[in-house]
């Protein structure tokens, strides 16, 4: 039985439809529901149970041996979020806890870290662990330095030879899109931001570019869709053997004139894009360029393709945002 964290989330909601796609008993899942729709996300599933992270370790304690995998996608995963207490409670301090419950009682530990742990990028797009390489990054904002911090903790323990989950391993998302997202606000992907302006033929507004090198609409993420990063879990679920801090990306940084020109051409539609200031609140912090180095993943035998911009773009659109069902 897999325990996914964070599974009524983004990607946790996906992973836990894709494993029971693949046949697998009754997922649990753990995290809060609240108000709003975010149950949508897990309506279609067939659950063993729902624990809120209050309740994660006496569920643990009582039916733990049943456990094969923790799948810790859960997180405060706000860039804007300001609440340092909250996120370094939810980020760090419950990710140790779950880490050394699975060392403990020898349950493999896949977890979610984040491209936000490499700052503005002016170091790279290395997933490089070492000690010296990960003390180099400075992450721009409390998510991201929760989520770094908690690599660096990883990568100590492992280093010192304290006990270790038999199988760990951290992906660096990079910019993720897909189904399910709905919940997040602001915070989900441009597309779903682009698809009702441009559902309903008017003119979608992207930022302006701030920096000479990068045209307006030419800012560049490495944008990759959640089906792939799925694909990533389910294959280090197949692979025991394979533990680290990978890059989870598509190895290809696309503009974001790209982005929402594709959800106009996925409607049928002729792109209509102006540009508007980016705020002064960010603009200092923005970032230009993010593209996720594969080289590791690849070493480690992933070797299945990314999928393109445009197909990703096109089947979220047509698949869910444009039917009648958006929810996977």
């Amino acid at each position: 039985m897999f325990l996914i964290t964070g599974g009524a989330g983004f990607i946790g909601s996906n992973v836990v439809a894709a494993l029971e796609e693949r046949g697998h008993a009754p997922s649990v899942v753990c995290d809060r529901l609240r108000a709003g729709d975010k149950w949508r996300n897990i309506a279609k599933r067939e659950l063993c149970d729902v624990v809120t992270p209050a309740s994660l370790f006496d569920f643990l304690a009582e039916h733990g041996q049943r456990i094969t995998a923790v799948i810790h996608m859960g997180a405060v995963s706000a860039t804007t979020e300001t609440d340092a207490d909250l996120t370094l409670d939810t980020n760090f301090r419950l990710s140790t806890r779950l880490w050394m419950w699975c060392a403990e009682h020898g349950v493999r530990f896949l977890y979610a870290s984040s491209a936000a742990t490499y700052g503005d990028g002016s170091r790279g797009f290395f997933d490089d662990t070492s000690a010296e390489a990960l003390a180099a990054l400075r992450p721009m904002n409390v998510y991201g330095w929760t989520k770094h911090l908690f690599d660096r903790w990883v990568m100590r323990r492992v280093a010192e030879g304290a006990p270790c989950p038999p199988q760990w391993v951290g992906l660096k998302f990079f910019n993720v899109y897909g189904p399910n997202e709905y919940h997040k606000g602001p915070q989900a992907s441009v597309v779903s931001h682009v698809f009702p302006t441009a559902s309903a033929g008017r003119t979608f507004r992207l930022f302006k570019s701030h920096n000479p090198a990068y045209p307006d609409g030419g800012q560049l993420r490495d944008f990759v869709w959640v089906g792939d990063c799925v694909d990533v879990v389910l294959w280090l679920l197949d692979n025991e053997g394979v533990s680290g801090v990978f890059n989870c990306g598509t190895g290809k940084a696309r503009s974001f004139a790209d982005l929402a020109g594709t959800v106009y051409r996925a409607l049928g539609r002729e792109p209509a894009i102006a540009y508007k200031p980016t705020p002064k609140a960010i603009r200092e912090k923005y970032q230009y360029f993010t593209e996720a180095r594969l080289d590791r993943l690849r070493a480690a035998g992933y070797r299945r393709p990314f999928t393109s911009l445009e197909d990703g773009v096109t089947t979220y659109v047509q698949g869910y945002l444009a039917g009648p069902d958006p929810y996977r």
